[in-house]
């Protein structure tokens, strides 16, 4: 007789996004709708915020509309995000073997975490997981425009950019692999001066640089990480949007910014 499967329940439902499902669908329904598709290729990798869906929801929609057309393709979700509650060092993945949202359940990927897990940086707690926004917040979106996949979740503490593009490297898989990586910009900043720091993280973002402080994006690690082992395989990457809670739902005062970037892989030549 098996065991139940242990799952980590949603955190923030009801704050960072609705709670009831038939409004959560609804909310990330209408910020897809208002996100420009076009025909840009599928990409391989995303950059997206995780704030509440009223403050950065449109914004991360950005980068979401590009995966509707990989909805059967994409079975699995490498997804890296800063340990806002719970110091730790290296990267975690959970203990539970699947998340919870109002949308329903994501699969851990076992395969995928018994890989990692080998690896010295990497290890498995649940009390890292267990309050953190930066992931789940990404969970309703995914839920909505991909079909069936598994997850494989990391918290990403104090580490290396060269710790995380190994584990990035190690999990990169093929089509049916995304990366995605969960991160806001600067904090609480008044507006201009969001504004300007902003533009300067996106510029440094979109040339590659793997030297990104925190100070200029909570997700600093995860995104150096990733730059780095996209800047070795040739990867082309687009800045899709970039604002701040100031132009959202927020006052200028006192504000957070918010980026959306998708990185694809070149096209291969026909033999």
């Amino acid at each position: 007789m098996s065991l139940p499967e242990i799952i980590r329940p949603a955190a923030v439902a009801g704050m960072f996004y609705p709670a009831d499902p038939a409004a959560l669908t609804r909310e990330v329904e209408a910020c897809l709708a208002a996100a420009p598709r076009g025909d840009a290729p599928i990409p391989k990798a995303l950059i997206v915020p995780h704030a509440g869906y009223v403050y950065s929801g449109a914004t991360a929609a950005r980068a979401y509309a590009r995966l509707v057309l990989a909805r059967q393709r994409i079975r699995r979700v490498v997804l890296l995000g800063p340990a806002h509650r719970v110091p730790i060092r290296g990267l975690a993945l959970p203990v539970a073997e699947a998340f919870a949202t109002p949308l329903g359940t994501v699969a851990i990927d076992a395969e995928a975490k018994a890989a990692a897990i080998k690896l010295p940086q990497v290890s498995a707690s649940d009390v890292v997981h267990n309050l953190e926004h930066s992931l789940e917040v990404q969970l309703p979106f995914l839920q909505r425009v991909l079909d069936d996949f598994t997850l494989v979740p990391f918290a990403v503490g104090a580490a290396t950019p060269a710790d995380v593009a190994e584990v990035i490297d190690l999990l990169w898989g093929g089509p049916e692999t995304l990366v995605l990586i969960s991160s806001d910009l600067s904090h609480f900043h008044a507006y201009k001066q969001a504004q300007a720091l902003d533009r300067a993280t996106a510029e440094s973002i979109l040339a590659f640089d793997p030297t990104l402080r925190h100070e200029q994006a909570c997700g600093a690690t995860p995104i150096n990480g990733l730059l780095l082992a996209a800047r070795r395989r040739g990867l082309a990457i687009e800045q899709l949007g970039l604002c701040n809670s100031g132009d959202t739902a927020g006052d200028r005062g006192r504000v957070v910014g918010y980026a959306a970037f998708a990185l694809t892989e070149p096209e291969r030549a026909a033999h």
